[in-house]
């Protein structure tokens, strides 16, 4: 099942998950360093990288809801993918509790801390189930992919020529 929104052949979603990924990811790593070292300076790197991660979480929910909207209904794909979206959405609201617990000048709450730690854990399960719907269920995946496909920029290029 090819992806509802694509750009120069490529799916907008997949393109755009890397980012709120490693951001929210790399604040928790931040927050890490910081209860390892206690440099306030962690703090404050954890606490911008939750606001870049929710920004990009916010660009890429349009897309993969696009994409969910394409997946029959019925289908283990809708199942996961529903699981994939809700879980998302709770991974997001723990990250915005995180982020409005805090502020960049102090450090952070326990209560922002297990809502970062929190978000996390729920967001290696979603990724999983993400990776499911591409990886083993095809979905925003092109019909004729394959080892030898032809390159998606020729479909695209080809069709902007006529």
């Amino acid at each position: 099942m090819e992806a509802k929104i694509r750009f120069l052949g490529h799916p907008v979603h997949q393109m755009l998950i890397v980012f709120p990924l490693g951001l929210l990811g790399g604040a928790v790593g931040f927050d890490v360093i910081f209860l390892c070292s206690d440099s306030p300076a962690m703090a404050m790197v954890a606490y911008y990288l939750l606001a870049a991660g929710l920004l990009g979480a916010v660009m890429a929910i349009p897309f993969g809801i696009a994409d969910f909207t394409a997946i029959p209904s019925g289908t283990r794909a809708h199942r996961i993918g529903l699981l994939h979206g809700v879980g998302n959405a709770i991974v997001s609201l723990l990250f915005l509790s995180s982020w409005l617990l805090r502020d960049a000048e102090t450090t952070p709450s326990a209560g922002a801390l297990a809502c970062s730690f929190a978000g996390i854990a729920l967001a290696l399960i979603t990724a999983w189930l993400g990776g499911e719907l591409v990886a083993r269920l095809g979905v925003g995946v092109y019909e004729d992919a394959g080892l030898n496909a032809s390159n998606s920029l020729k479909k695209h290029l080809i069709r902007r020529v006529k």
